[in-house]
């Protein structure tokens, strides 16, 4: 055994629970908004379907954004304020995603037997600007609390999140 073996399997854990957080809070998000739309539409027959491909889609675009962290996208403002950097990030992968969406309708229409020429043409532009909307409202406080740990650190953010504090230790007092 080398001694990178435990670095390197440290780090596969760290990668899997980041792509599981973001799915998670991803799939909630879809799925809510899968929920708001057949409502909306008073469609009450629960059709799974609809389900599945909110998941599928938060699946999709978790790899989306994982591929542009490594690409260290959005990194621009991080020495400014966490309101602007997260701001920032939530809007360059919102665009990254809305990019995304768009060659993905197009190879779908491709792969169904359109011509080049024709594959963007019926492409309803404000139904994918209406998505990258939403989706840029939800990375906002997907993109702050990821500032928030990056600032922090990772120990003091679980602790602060999810770790209870020391019964020694007293509670800051609002001024």
């Amino acid at each position: 055994m080398n001694s990178a073996h435990p670095d390197r399997k440290q780090k596969i854990k760290h990668e899997l629970f980041e792509m599981l957080t973001i799915f998670l809070y991803l799939a909630f998000f879809f799925c809510a908004l899968t929920a708001y739309d057949m409502f909306l539409l008073r469609q009450y027959q629960v059709e799974f379907w609809n389900y599945t491909f909110a998941i599928v889609n938060a699946l999709v675009i978790t790899k989306v954004i994982m591929i542009g962290e490594y690409a260290k996208l959005g990194r621009r403002h991080e020495e400014k304020s966490l309101f602007v950097s997260a701001i920032w990030k939530a809007l360059v992968f919102g665009l990254l995603v809305f990019a995304f969406h768009l060659v993905e309708e197009i190879v779908k229409r491709l792969i169904h037997g359109s011509e080049i020429a024709n594959a963007s043409r019926g492409i309803r532009i404000d139904q994918f600007a209406s998505r990258a909307i939403i989706v840029f409202c939800t990375f906002i406080p997907l993109f702050a609390f990821r500032e928030i740990r990056r600032v922090m650190g990772e120990e003091e953010f679980q602790t602060l999140l999810f770790g209870a504090r020391d019964k020694g230790e007293a509670a800051p007092q609002p001024s």
